[in-house]
């Protein structure tokens, strides 16, 4: 099942868009349920207090008590992983969206168009995201980790060790072999020593690439123009 958080102050644009959330799930044969916010403050306390947990959050960015740009920021460390799609009349917005590594921007004046294709694509990944994970052997066993799930790797020995939600598990082979494993344009060398997932860049500022959850990482001098040109095919994606 995948959760879906609609939150507008305006009905007729929560209704319009919560029907476009479910028309686009029944188009591509997806179970999802679709939960109607006219409060983004509501959203918040459900999120943040209640431990609700939703795969796509569609935000109007013009609301009262807190606006869609504040709620994403908000709403980040709780569900880093969860796809964002912000509705707004307001162009500007654009550029700080990306800063927020929201999935899509989607302009009002042309939302009957835009919307649909945005839900598309965002319902897609998830579902795919669901299914995409890395497997490996340790201690006898067998893990698993989501690629979502994934911040960054780097190397400590023998090892690599793949950071992700707070934890940290350490694979045996080099990076080159775990990033050809990967398979996914998603993850790129910033560093010779460190793989990032471009997903949970916020911004490179200088030489550092800042991640979601606040971690700094160095980007070396002969990888920063293709780090940056990575992250604008990546954020220009979604357009």
């Amino acid at each position: 099942m995948i959760e879906i958080a609609v939150c507008d102050d305006e009905q007729p644009s929560l209704e319009r868009s919560s029907e476009q959330a479910r028309s686009s799930a029944a188009r591509l044969h997806l179970q999802a349920d679709v939960v109607p916010y006219t409060r983004s403050d509501a959203l918040l306390y459900d999120i943040i207090e209640d431990g609700t947990h939703f795969d796509l959050l569609l935000l109007d960015i013009e609301m009262p008590n807190v606006d869609g740009m504040d709620l994403a920021a908000q709403i980040k460390p709780h569900l880093p992983d969860a796809k964002i799609i912000f509705i707004t009349s307001h162009t500007e917005y654009a550029i700080d969206a990306f800063e927020l590594s929201v999935f899509r921007y989607v302009p009002k004046s042309d939302i009957d168009q835009r919307l649909p294709r945005a839900l598309d694509d965002a319902l897609r990944i998830i579902a795919v995201d669901a299914d995409r994970s890395f497997a490996f052997e340790r201690a006898g066993r067998m893990e698993r980790i989501a690629y979502r799930a994934m911040d960054y790797i780097d190397r400590s020995g023998k090892d690599c060790v793949i950071h992700h939600a707070g934890s940290e598990s350490r694979v045996r082979m080099s990076l080159q072999e775990l990033v050809c494993a990967l398979d996914s344009d998603e993850f790129i060398f910033i560093d010779r020593g460190i793989v990032v997932n471009l997903t949970k860049v916020k911004r490179v500022r200088g030489q550092s690439a800042l991640l979601l959850d606040g971690t700094e990482l160095p980007i070396s001098r002969g990888r920063l123009k293709e780090t940056k040109r990575a992250l604008a095919v990546f954020w220009g994606s979604k357009l």
